[in-house]
């Protein structure tokens, strides 16, 4: 009996031990989760709110993915696109987040600054666009049968969601604080899935929003109801082009806070100080509401810097770095 009482002992001391190892595991996913939803409170969470200028750019960009294709392929198309963003999180950039971080720590912040300054790049161009119109590349395919554009919608969109996907992963790695290896992957994979199920459900909604509305407006047993869906049907095209202003918004100001951080962190201090004196300028002028006109202050003038860093980048990536891809592109097809 004393050595079944014993045994029982034991069983309770590894459940404990087993108890507080979940407790940590959850502990660092609350936190990383905090700051991925925009959490502003300190430093720490600074750095992991940035990822949600790239969630939202992601939900902005994806619906477009199954524009003019049959509204029953909507929600198969967003489910694709889902399972090929949890591929490219988990099988790919996760194991590539942590064997950077063992082997060579030293690129995440140059890392991080080459996806600040895409995100940058992005918003700027978005930007020139609505300034200069131009014709898109989606012209041609439309010629293509259903199945056809379907696959090449769902491969663009995949391959748009890579760099989003290591962006959102770079953001979170650099956040996570427990250095244990299997602790670290554990949190970033928990980061990866929470993050994608929160985009594309959004984007899952956002499809069928104006179905939604359209069967409100049709069907519904009262007038408030059908009201509401004729509202929504009304309303979505201003939704869509809300949240992808939002988008292109957030884009600017995650990438430029984190080109302006990533310079102080070689050296350059002269952004990062300018932008710190403004802000605490402006706060000291409205003392009862210092802390948000700080932080509102900071994230518009890093937007400022991310939208000059993108249109110097705009020319470049043009003239210069696209013409050389092509060229290479030819090489090695010869």
């Amino acid at each position: 009996m004393s050595g079944l009482l014993a045994l029982l002992d034991d069983i309770a001391a590894l459940a404990k031990i087993a108890a507080v190892q979940l407790d940590d595991v959850a502990a660092q996913a609350s936190k990383v989760g905090i700051k991925v939803a925009g959490s502003v409170i300190d430093d720490t969470a600074k750095a992991g709110a940035k990822s949600l200028g790239v969630v939202i750019d992601d939900a902005a960009v994806t619906p477009k993915y199954v524009h003019n294709l049959p509204a029953a392929r909507e929600l198969p198309i967003v489910w694709r696109i889902a399972r090929g963003s949890l591929f490219n999180k988990l099988v790919i950039l996760l194991p590539a987040a942590l064997l950077l971080d063992v082997l060579a720590p030293w690129a995440l912040t140059p890392l991080l600054m080459l996806g600040g300054l895409y995100l940058c790049f992005e918003g700027a161009e978005k930007i020139a666009h609505a300034f200069a119109p131009h014709e898109t590349e989606d012209a041609g395919p439309r010629a293509l049968d259903a199945a056809h554009l379907e696959e090449q919608r769902v491969s663009g969109a995949v391959k748009t969601d890579f760099i989003l996907s290591a962006e959102i992963m770079t953001i979170a790695m650099a956040a996570i604080e427990v250095r244990d290896i299997m602790m670290r992957g554990l949190v970033l994979g928990m980061v990866g899935v929470g993050i994608t199920l929160l985009v594309y459900g959004a984007v899952g909604v956002l499809v069928k929003l104006d179905d939604m509305g359209l069967v409100l407006a049709q069907s519904g047993r009262w007038r408030m109801t059908r009201d509401l869906g004729r509202g929504i049907v009304k309303n979505m095209p201003g939704l869509m082009t809300a949240i992808s202003t939002v988008g292109t918004a957030a884009m600017l100001w995650v990438g430029g806070s984190i080109v302006v951080h990533g310079l102080e962190a070689f050296g350059v201090h002269v952004p990062g100080v300018w932008i710190e004196h403004a802000a605490h300028a402006a706060a000291q002028m409205l003392p009862a509401a210092s802390g948000a006109v700080a932080w509102i202050v900071t994230a518009a003038l890093d937007g400022l810097f991310g939208v000059c860093a993108g249109l110097v980048l705009i020319p470049l990536v043009n003239r210069v770095l696209q013409p050389l891809l092509a060229m290479l592109m030819r090489l090695r097809a010869k």
